[in-house]
């Protein structure tokens, strides 16, 4: 059975799902994101995490600054919203745990 051509886009991008190439980005992408919107101070004591159905998950090294974070919540979401418009972020979801 013989197939028809592909066009070369097509492939390559069958290609860079099946290696996970654009997970790796978007990966990135959102850890850079999240060290903009909360700042170097904050950015080395967090760690991002999975997004589920909107809800960003955000591993914090600190029980006071899962408390801080809570506070700038909104102000987080609002930076997140203009850094990542592809992704809709609805909510954070702080969990206290071990960085690095």
């Amino acid at each position: 059975m013989v197939q028809n051509p592909r066009h070369i886009s097509e492939v390559l991008t069958e290609l860079m799902v099946r290696h996970g190439y654009t997970r790796q980005q978007w990966s990135a992408a959102l850890e850079e994101a999240w060290k903009q919107a909360v700042g170097p101070t904050f950015a080395s004591m967090t760690q991002v995490g999975r997004i589920c159905r909107g809800v960003l998950e955000v591993v914090v090294g600190h029980s006071t600054l899962v408390q801080e974070l809570s506070f700038r919540k909104a102000d987080l979401l609002q930076m997140l919203g203009r850094l990542l418009p592809d992704q809709p972020i609805r909510d954070l979801r702080f969990r206290l745990g071990r960085i690095g």
